[in-house]
């Protein structure tokens, strides 16, 4: 018998199309503009837009930016916190495949919960944590990104923060397929950076490498060892983040039910193989306290491995960061839009502009708020913070997910089911990670 709470995802009435997907039956809210009433987000994205641009949030907003504060606060076992944020990840990744497929709309997560638990309220608190980890996430790869500019451009860390923002903002104020189109290509220049970090390491020091690579795949050693793998986690955790992004632009994306499962995995395990090894190579190359005190730590890593000038990588990477900045932008303005959309946030923040077919307002709005938080702030902090707000809508995603399994509500035919057992022990495991990083 289907859910009594089915029909409350939304608080306008819903129904899918011949391919079975998810979308709204009414128009927007009384109270939005009339010009933007009839316009709809258009469905652009296939699964490889869908993989770049996953790629690009998670890449974009990691390596680049945190490698150095990972591996002086883990030391060697650094890997092994990326590999336990990666079980995470991969645990909610799994329930956030089965409600790709249940619900395939903008600001998933708090239609996640809404689903789940049937609370407007509740609903609006998840929605504004991932609002809150998407912006915070922003500022702090704009941070990042200043950092590697720096190397190009002799201006001040807020000048070219602020600079980079407007102008990642204005990037994604243009039509989803232009923008992602444009973030697609600097995922493959920031992909590429780090495959001749790890292809130049290999060959330039493969005994260096290959010994650190057996250091790191020891288990840590002692008190001291464990607690540096498990302080590592939130940077790791931060590093990985991304994948999430994918299900707020599945209202933008063909057969979302079937391509958004698949995207989010092929982005967890890329971006999973691609760090690892970076890290065991730039570990190798440069020594632990020099890369947690370098603002562009893999312009070092970069030159030791290939010998070429640091200003290349930073290049690189400038535009790895960007393009992060411009994906985490593009995340928020979904999740103003289909919060608006919802009815919990003020219908102007869900108009669609007839031009671009893009929610320009939470746009403007998402990268507003971005260039505030990007001004202050250090950037260890931010991402702590920003894990650990995550690791709360991951445990609130997999308890909604339990909630609707013991309910018995039916799954539709597309949708990606997995066990009982997935959400419940990723919930579990995101509860009490989030416990431990707050009493390590």
């Amino acid at each position: 018998m289907p859910s009594r709470l089915a029909g409350v995802v939304f608080s306008v009435a819903s129904e899918t199309d011949m391919n079975g997907n998810f979308r709204l039956s009414k128009p927007c809210p009384p109270g939005t503009p009339s010009a933007s009433r009839d316009v709809a987000l258009h469905r652009t994205l296939s699964l490889p837009l869908l993989v770049l641009y996953g790629l690009g949030v998670t890449i974009g907003a990691g390596i680049y930016v945190l490698i150095g504060a990972a591996a002086l606060r883990a030391g060697p076992a650094a890997p092994w916190s990326f590999a336990l944020a990666a079980v995470v990840m991969g645990l909610t990744g799994a329930t956030f495949a089965e409600f790709a497929g249940r619900v395939p709309s903008s600001a998933g997560e708090a239609a996640y919960v809404r689903l789940g638990f049937g609370s407007r309220h509740l609903a609006l608190a998840i929605g504004a944590l991932v609002l809150a980890v998407a912006m915070i996430s922003a500022a702090a790869i704009a941070k990042g990104a200043a950092g590697y500019l720096s190397v190009l451009l002799p201006l001040r860390a807020t000048v070219l923060t602020a600079v980079i923002v407007v102008v990642s903002g204005a990037v994604a104020a243009r039509g989803v397929r232009e923008a992602l189109s444009v973030a697609a290509l600097m995922t493959l220049i920031e992909v590429g950076g780090l495959a001749a970090i790890i292809v130049g390491g290999v060959w330039h020091a493969p005994e260096d490498v290959m010994a650190m690579a057996g250091r790191t795949w020891a288990l840590p050693q002692g008190i001291t060892g464990w607690h540096g793998m498990f302080g590592a986690f939130l940077f790791a955790f931060f590093a990985l983040i991304g994948f999430e992004s994918i299900v707020n632009l599945a209202e933008e994306a063909h057969a979302p039910s079937r391509i958004v499962p698949w995207a989010i995995g092929l982005t967890l395990g890329l971006a999973t193989a691609l760090y690892v090894a970076v890290v065991i190579v730039a570990m190798a190359l440069v020594p632990m306290d020099v890369l947690g005190a370098s603002p562009a730590p893999l312009g070092l890593v970069f030159e030791r491995a290939t010998g070429l000038s640091p200003a290349m990588v930073a290049t690189i990477a400038v535009v790895a960061t960007g393009n992060g900045v411009i994906a985490q932008i593009i995340l928020s303005a979904r999740v103003l839009y289909g919060l608006a959309r919802q009815q919990i946030l003020p219908a102007w923040l869900g108009a669609v502009d007839a031009r671009t077919k893009t929610p320009l307002k939470a746009t403007v709005a998402a990268t507003a708020v971005v260039l505030i938080l990007s001004l202050p702030g250090r950037l260890d902090v931010l991402a702590d913070l920003t894990s650990r707000m995550m690791l709360v809508v991951f445990f609130a995603v997999n308890a909604a997910l339990v909630a609707v399994k013991l309910r018995g509500d039916p799954a539709p035919d597309s949708a990606v089911v997995v066990p009982l057992v997935v959400p419940m022990t990723a919930g579990l495991l995101s509860a009490g990670l989030l416990i431990l990083s707050l009493v390590e």
